[in-house]
Parts: C-alpha cells; sequence; structure tokens
C-alpha cells in the first residue's frame, strides 16, 4: 500500500481560526434602468421585424440586422453601466444583532421589511453605504437589482457551498483535456 497519502492531521483551532477569513461576493448591479426599456423595445421590433419580413428578393437584407446591431451596441452601455457591489460576512454577533434588530410584525416571518436594507448597508464593503443610502439606491434601481444585492447579503452569511459546481467550467475543463 505504497500509494497511500499520509492522514492530515487535524489543525489546531487557534491555526484555523487565524486562517479563516469572511466569506465576499461580489454582484455587478445595473443603475441605468433607462437602457433595459430600451432592450426590451429593441426586443419586440426584432420579433415583429422577424415574424413580419419576407424578402422581395435574394440580395435584400433583413432588416432586424440593423437592429440586432443596435442591441449589440446596448448591452455593451448595459455592462458598460453596470456597478460592482462587494459584500462580506458581518460575523455572527452582528448579524444575529441585525435579524434581532428587524424583527417581523408576522410571527410566521423570520424579520420585519426593513431588514434587507439594513443586512446589505451592513455587509457591503464597497462601495460603502447607509441604510439610508441603500433606501435611497432602491428607489432607483429595480426590485431586479435590489433582489440581486439582497441575494448576495443572504449567500455570504447563509450559503454553504464555498465553489459552487459549474458545468460549463466542467466542459471546458473537458474539452481542454483538463480534468473531466
Amino acid at each position: 500500500m505504497a500509494d497511500e497519502q499520509p492522514v492530515e492531521q487535524p489543525a489546531d483551532i487557534a491555526d484555523i481560526i487565524a486562517r479563516a477569513t469572511p466569506r465576499e461576493r461580489t454582484v455587478r448591479i445595473c443603475i441605468r434602468g433607462d437602457l433595459a426599456g430600451r432592450a426590451e423595445e429593441l426586443q419586440d421590433q426584432i420579433t415583429q421585424v422577424s415574424e413580419d419580413w419576407e424578402p422581395e428578393d435574394l440580395t435584400d437584407v433583413h432588416p432586424a440586422r440593423a437592429l440586432a446591431q443596435e442591441m449589440k451596441e446596448l448591452r455593451e452601455q448595459v455592462k458598460a453601466s453596470e456597478v460592482p457591489f462587494t459584500l462580506r460576512y458581518i460575523g455572527e454577533k452582528k448579524y444575529s444583532d441585525l435579524v434581532a434588530a428587524h424583527p417581523s410584525d408576522d410571527k410566521n416571518e423570520a424579520w420585519g421589511e426593513t431588514f434587507p436594507a439594513a443586512l446589505i448597508a451592513a455587509s457591503c464593503v464597497s462601495p460603502r453605504m447607509t441604510e439610508d443610502q441603500a433606501h435611497q439606491l432602491f428607489e432607483k434601481v429595480n426590485q431586479g437589482e435590489v433582489k440581486k444585492l439582497f441575494d448576495a447579503a443572504w449567500d455570504v452569511h447563509n450559503a454553504s457551498d464555498i465553489v459552487p459546481f459549474s458545468l460549463a467550467v466542467s466542459a471546458l475543463l473537458a474539452g481542454l483535456g483538463g480534468e473531466k
């Protein structure tokens, strides 16, 4: 049994604590809602013209081509308007205190409606923000963007999957002759 690897002895808890770091996650939030509206309009136009268009001869250029180019440029604008937000685990005591400070009026809910903004503000390390600033941001970006922020804040406090499985990464590695 020469191939057996030595069993690693458990590390000292002080060493583990010294090496531990709080979980972080960065999400990109689109701060230009007007661009999303324009993208929806363009998508509707592309769908409509694609359903209605019939070429008169082989040299006709599909009218959706110009719309598709405009959509490509719009996607680049959307990407440029995304701002990264980095959220970090605040620790067990602060998290517990935060939940307790935002109780729900409904006994079936774990926290009140003020909790999401409080958690995001407490967790966001870049850019830093207050609860009031979080509420101001929520008045400008849609609920989908707010949900991205809250999901990231929730995940750094509650998710246990450190490195999520990625089918795309697995397929890429298999295709390149790496791990399967």
